[in-house]
């Protein structure tokens, strides 16, 4: 079990934690200079900032990790975005580990995924502060000052599908024992299902902390053992919303003490629904949509809000928007830039409101076309309904180019959230339909 730092390595003077006592930081995931999905498409969207939020987020990383003076911080897997080409998110990453060096913060690495297939990873030359565990087989480190012996594997390959956690080692006795593994676990939605294992497997080792990687939703799956995914640092499109961040760990006396989640976004992801029920124009939509804006803004920290739009109810403003979306979707989305400071900014608008004075009459009604709008808005993803859907979205699948079902918007068979929204928006095409054909004259 080596020791990766000797005599050579000296902490900052300002480190104060005795032999037993430090915080540590779990962070994975950074995904340096991911593009952000669906703002660039319209004018006027805040380019500056959304390129270099992922950037931003690191450099929040590290000032945290200085400020909390942490003995040392742990990357679980996929500090880049796949094959980048542009060292200069290479050369900037060295600047930001950099500055732990100079701060006396060390820095564990492990390689998921992404960072399997990057150039980057194959030539930058680390500071000496940095270690990277082994992509051969499961390395422990030794860190002597503080009782703590560190666990992990990092991937060799892109598509590792086999349960790396089997081959760990069992906890180092008289240690505070950390593993660090970039993992799906048993699935997780939206992810590929890579290095797969059971939470009863990592809990067998006897570690008292699980560093985890690649889920990009924060997660504890466990307190006792603490193991948990501490999601990204920066949300990247419309299906990774909230604050987002790292997990602040403190251990006193050999134990886990705390531990909390620690935001260090610059932009944050919401999907927002906005009320539109009993609105006789478009342009009183317009108002609610600012209104639901600025109520979301209100609940940050200043933090840039990228938003998508869920317009729904039953209104008398239903077929004007309709009859030009695009219209309404850019009218929304310049009155939200005007109305915030251009703090917020609409990634998309989704219409999903059903014309209220005729579906009034028809719901009312004991013909059989009334019967059957009833029976269509009573629809809903039920666990029959729901199944139906997922095994004809799953053989759709299979027959169709699988980057048709992966990044920003993609359709997850197996999302309850999914299933619904599309539930709800072919309901309202039917009975659309029905109406525009006259039907309901």
């Amino acid at each position: 079990m080596p020791n990766l730092w000797g005599t050579d390595f000296i902490p900052s003077n300002d480190t104060t934690w005795g032999p037993m006592d430090f915080k540590f930081i779990i962070a994975a995931d950074i995904h340096l200079d991911s593009p952000m999905q669906g703002l660039s498409r319209y004018e006027g969207a805040p380019m500056d900032v959304l390129r270099g939020a992922t950037r931003q987020a690191l450099a929040n990383f590290v000032s945290l990790a200085i400020e909390e003076k942490v003995a040392f911080v742990l990357l679980s897997g996929d500090l880049y975005d796949g094959d980048w080409r542009d060292y200069h998110t290479g050369l900037f990453l060295m600047q930001q580990l950099s500055r732990l060096r100079e701060a006396g913060v060390k820095v564990f690495v492990i390689y998921g995924n992404h960072d399997a297939e990057s150039r980057i990873t194959k030539s930058l030359h680390l500071p000496e502060n940095v270690g990277v565990l082994s992509t051969k087989s499961p390395e422990t480190v030794i860190l002597e000052d503080f009782g703590v012996a560190i666990h992990g594997q990092g991937f060799a390959k892109r598509d590792v599908m086999e349960n790396l956690a089997d081959q760990y080692p069992d906890a180092s006795k008289g240690f505070f024992n950390i593993g660090m593994l970039h993992t799906a676990l048993t699935g997780a939605e939206g992810h590929a299902p890579y290095a797969p294992c059971t939470l009863g497997t990592l809990q067998s080792k006897g570690y008292d902390v699980w560093a985890l990687g690649h889920v990009h939703a924060r997660k504890v799956h466990s307190e006792d053992p603490l193991i948990l995914f501490p999601g990204n640092i920066q949300g990247r499109h419309a299906r990774e919303t909230g604050a987002k961040g790292c997990t602040l760990v403190s251990v006193e006396d050999g134990r886990l003490a705390s531990f909390e989640h620690k935001d260090l976004h610059v932009v944050r992801w919401e999907v927002i629904p906005v009320d539109a029920s009993g609105q006789s124009a478009a342009v009183d939509v317009i108002d609610a949509a600012v209104a639901a804006v600025k109520s979301e803004s209100g609940k940050g920290s200043g933090e840039g809000l990228a938003a998508r739009l869920l317009v729904q109810g039953a209104c008398r403003a239903h077929r004007e928007l309709v009859a030009d979306s695009e219209k309404w979707m850019a009218e929304i989305r310049a009155a939200i830039a005007a109305a915030t400071g251009e703090r917020a900014w609409v990634e998309k608008v989704r219409f999903m409101t059903a014309p209220e004075a005729d579906l009034s009459i028809l719901r009312s009604g004991s013909d059989p076309l009334s019967d059957l709008v009833r029976y269509i808005n009573g629809l809903s993803a039920t666990e029959e309904i729901g199944a139906l859907l997922s095994e004809d979205l799953r053989t759709l699948k299979e027959k169709l180019p699988p980057e048709l079902f992966q990044g920003e918007g993609a359709t997850t068979p197996d999302s309850p959230e999914m299933l619904s929204g599309l539930v709800e928006e072919v309901k309202g095409m039917l009975i659309q339909r029905l109406l525009a054909s006259g039907a309901g004259k």
